[in-house]
């Protein structure tokens, strides 16, 4: 249990304070205290080792499934003797240009906190020590390190897809450069590759933020257990943040569309460039192809043989027809 359990302490009034190093007996304290409450971490247990700690917490067996098998949408449930809530905390690399989600579940009970971590994009050790600076917002309970958590993801969503719009401005200056979309990025990525590659890596985004608004709404309303009355407008300021934060998402994705639409527009409108002018320099081959066949006919009197001037002349009006057809071409853009 020592590398699964990645911290564990009692708080009383807001302030940390030594206890008991099995977490059973650091329990029994903290209810037997009444004003304080336990907070665990785990990070990424087995079965066997949660099962120690679910077997004391009480907690419903469908929630330490949940908990253990990981791979969930974020939701709020209710049980008998806890509150089970989940959590997709959100990284982006603008290197590779990859967004990687993570899990973070929270167990909150009666005089109890249990945070089960999957993947390294929670921020669950800068949470804990910006509440442990804060004595007065973590006297209010398990309720606040349920709102800080929250917060602390939800304000991450917004950074990260800050961080996608600056991407997305780049991809956008390229696709509709003064020269043309090119066919391809630096790295050899066809452009619409890297649009659809975009899109996929918002879809994830979308994953892990929009299912959560749905819980938020909960939490900021009544009649949640294990939330006290008076943190209902922290976690209506967390679901505005997450509002705002579903609304960057869906203008990238709206963007990347219209961006691929037209992207798409201009390959169709630069093929049929390129048609045109393999048309009209077909055109121009096609004039002393015609004239050079007549030639090439078994006739009895051909020009070559009966004037002088006869083949030099043929030579210039080829070359005038096809001049005249390369300046009417030029004229209409097709060149």
């Amino acid at each position: 249990m020592p590398a699964v359990i990645v911290d564990c302490a009692i708080y009383r009034d807001g302030h940390r304070t030594d206890g008991p190093a099995d977490f059973s007996d650091a329990l029994d304290q903290a209810r037997a205290v009444g004003d304080a409450f336990l907070w665990i971490g785990l990070h990424e247990p087995t079965e066997h080792e949660f099962s120690l700690v679910s077997s004391e917490f009480g907690l419903h067996p469908l929630a330490v499934e949940d908990a253990l098998t990981a791979h969930q949408r974020p939701k709020l449930e209710v049980y008998d003797d806890s509150l089970f809530v989940v959590l997709k905390p959100v990284e982006y690399a603008p290197e590779s240009d990859e967004v990687t989600t993570g899990e973070l579940m929270v167990f909150i009970g009666d005089s109890f906190v249990v945070t089960v971590r999957h993947g390294e994009g929670a921020p669950l050790a800068a949470v804990r020590r910006r509440l442990e600076a804060e004595p007065e917002v973590l006297a209010h309970g398990p309720t606040a390190v349920l709102y800080a958590v929250g917060d602390a993801i939800v304000d991450h969503y917004i950074d990260v897809a800050a961080e996608l719009q600056v991407d997305l401005e780049e991809l956008e200056a390229e696709v509709f450069a003064p020269d043309g979309p090119a066919r391809s990025s630096a790295s050899g990525t066809p452009t619409a590759a890297r649009i659809y590659d975009f899109k996929r890596q918002v879809l994830e985004f979308r994953r892990a933020s929009g299912p959560l608004a749905a819980p938020m709404t909960r939490l900021a309303g009544a009649g949640v257990p294990f939330v006290q009355e008076r943190s209902r407008p922290f976690f209506r300021d967390v679901n505005d943040h997450l509002t705002h934060a579903n609304e960057q998402v869906e203008s990238l994705d709206r963007l990347l569309s219209d961006i691929l639409s037209a992207h798409l527009a201009q390959m169709g409108v630069r093929q049929n460039d390129d048609m045109r002018k393999i048309s009209a320099w077909a055109a121009m081959a096609a004039v002393p192809t015609m004239v050079a066949g007549i030639y090439g006919m078994n006739f009895r009197h051909m020009p070559e043989l009966t004037y002088v001037w006869a083949y030099p002349a043929v030579l210039v009006f080829m070359a005038l027809v096809v001049f005249g057809l390369h300046r009417m071409f030029k004229h209409r853009g097709w060149l």
